[in-house]
């Protein structure tokens, strides 16, 4: 078994030797980062050598893209791999491939070269490093061939990256202390959904109750002492030795938005439970209670309002919201008593400022920023404050072909304009984003002009004063295209969230954790809402990113993370609490 020792410590011959399968056919790479020795950790290395990719020649790089196989192509078939790449298209089944697949997988290798010039790269044993499966192999062979050039052959180094960390994790015998469960545990509760072939779990449904009542479980089993609070959040707390101890909380939510991924919200809560998990089996008390909150609701999916679970713990939850009712006519009043809940309860729940030293959220990033960078982890800033509107249109429903264009009070024209002035206002303004998510024509048909459209409006800025700014531009242009067109609006805001400034002690000593850990620190602005935005009213707050495959996608099926990112987080969020101080 190779160590990290010996490889920073042998001549350099040696080093490059031992490493010379990591990344294929390519000794020029460890090469270059072997005079960045000693390397003070596996994540560190890893880094280094993906430095050096960065840097190379686009030549060089293509080089490598193109020193890789084919999947199930002639050369696997022929016996002619490498021992590691026979290994990763065995472990994925590639080596089992019916007639129908290579067929398909050998058009799909001609289709692709014919497009890229390259072959196309994929870490077959996937983001587990258990291996994907034929099925998985060729949708993802299939969406990425839709893609521009450079973009692909960026995906395709990020992939060759990905297989060289598993290759290297082999090479030096690495066991991830936290990362497999993880994700094992994501899998678990991503099964539970209220779609089929989907995940959506919804406030208060019996996906939720089923949701929490698996989270509890584990919770326990770590040694936690757990309940469910009447808002429906799932609370372990993992004591410190003295009873008259503060609390540190940290947590996310479980509900998802509909067709949603399984990291987000989620990876928040797994986390710090493997960490709790950890401590228990080993005996360690920290100094303080580590609270883990599962947040029952923060998308606003069912009843259109967030941050329910963490208002509730910052006793500013809106008894108001009780009356809000779902598509169905069920208000949440009623969708608590039936899970069990007691609404009258609820102010209870708040917790003392006094009693708490702080709020940090483990969370997926649900964005590019740090993908593009190669890097694993990010400590954010700040959370983009968010304005959030529905806006109906007006007009007036006539004959499409009798109506002149003149004439014409076209709701969904004026929708179109209205999605176009959004765009504009928020382009070329960092940290300002607008978008339009909803558009909708009641009751449309293909011979009428659409008398009314429905839209939903979302701005969001770090600065409030910068969001407040843009969003009267957008009022104003509203009111202008809506003038012109003939056309009536009608706006009712739905979310005014203002923006929230990570702490900057808490930062410091998050950034510390993560350069200890080998990796350097990035700071990087939230553009999501967290809720750690809400828990800003009771204590100072920061967030750990992780980083986001797949192009960031997040909210979506294809959002994705390596156990590897999982596990560097969990290490570094033990190393912050074991670390920390108060300000």
């Amino acid at each position: 078994m190779t160590t990290l020792t010996e490889l920073n410590t042998c001549d350099t011959e040696a080093f490059v030797q031992t490493l010379h399968g990591i990344y294929e056919h390519s000794p020029w790479i460890p090469e270059r980062a072997a005079a960045q020795r000693p390397f003070a950790s596996v994540a560190a290395l890893k880094l280094a050598l993906q430095d050096v990719v960065t840097r190379a020649s686009l030549s060089e790089q293509l080089g490598l893209i193109r020193a890789h196989p084919e999947l199930a192509g002639k050369a696997a078939i022929a016996g002619e791999l490498t021992a590691e790449s026979t290994g990763e298209q065995a472990a994925s089944g590639l080596n089992l491939c019916s007639p129908a697949e290579y067929d398909t997988l050998h058009k799909l290798n001609a289709d692709y070269n014919r497009k890229f010039g390259f072959p196309f790269i994929l870490a077959v044993k996937g983001p587990t490093g258990q291996g994907l499966t034929r099925a998985e192999i060729i949708a993802t062979f299939t969406r990425r061939l839709k893609n521009q050039k450079a973009d692909e052959m960026a995906e395709c180094l990020r992939q060759i990256h990905r297989i060289a960390e598993i290759r290297l994790n082999a090479l030096l015998n690495v066991e991830l202390a936290f990362g497999p469960q993880i994700m094992q545990w994501a899998e678990a509760i991503g099964e539970l959904s209220e779609e089929p072939n989907a995940l959506t779990c919804s406030y208060l449904t019996p996906t939720h109750r089923a949701t929490a009542a698996q989270l509890a479980a584990w919770m326990t089993e770590a040694g936690m002492e757990t309940h469910i609070d009447d808002v429906g959040n799932v609370v372990g707390r993992y004591a410190a030795a003295q009873p008259d101890a503060k609390t540190l909380i940290t947590g996310s939510h479980y509900d998802t938005v509909r067709n949603g991924g399984k990291y987000d919200g989620r990876l928040g809560i797994l986390l710090p439970i493997a960490i709790a998990r950890y401590l228990h089996q080993t005996g360690e008390r920290l100094p303080f209670h580590l609270e883990v909150i599962g947040f029952a609701e923060e998308e606003g999916v069912r009843f259109k309002s967030t941050f329910l679970g963490s208002n509730a713990v910052t006793g500013r939850f809106d008894m108001a919201l009780l009356d809000n009712e779902d598509e169905h006519g069920v208000s949440i009043r009623t969708a608590l008593a039936t899970a069990g809940h007691d609404a009258e309860r609820i102010a209870a729940i708040a917790r003392r400022a006094e009693d708490v030293l702080a709020f940090v959220e483990v969370h997926i990033e649900q964005g590019p920023v740090l993908l593009e960078r190669g890097l694993p982890l990010g400590v954010v800033t700040a959370i983009a404050g968010s304005s959030r509107y529905l806006v109906e249109l007006t007009g007036l429903a006539s004959h499409a072909g009798t109506t002149p264009m003149t004439m014409r009070r076209d709701a969904a024209a004026a929708a179109a304009e209205i999605l176009l002035a959004v765009e504009k206002r928020c382009s070329g303004v960092p940290s300002l984003v607008g978008t339009v998510g909803q558009l909708e024509v009641p009751g449309g048909s293909v011979n009428v002009i659409p008398g009314s459209c429905k839209l939903s409006l979302d701005i969001r800025a770090a600065d409030d004063a910068m969001r407040y700014a843009a969003v009267a531009d957008v009022m104003t242009a509203i009111t202008e295209i809506c003038s012109r067109r003939r056309v009536e609006s009608k706006i009712v805001p739905i979310v005014d969230a203002q923006a929230a400034p990570c702490a900057g002690w808490l930062m410091d000593q998050l950034g510390a954790a993560v350069e200890r850990a080998g990796v350097p620190r990035f700071d990087l602005l939230s553009g999501a809402g967290h809720d750690a935005m809400a828990m800003a009213a009771l204590t100072d707050v920061a967030m750990l990113f992780t980083r986001c495959g797949n192009g960031g996608i997040s909210h979506n099926p294809l959002e994705t993370m390596t156990a590897d990112d999982a596990d560097l987080a969990a290490v570094v969020l033990l190393d912050f609490l074991r670390s920390f101080r108060k300000a």
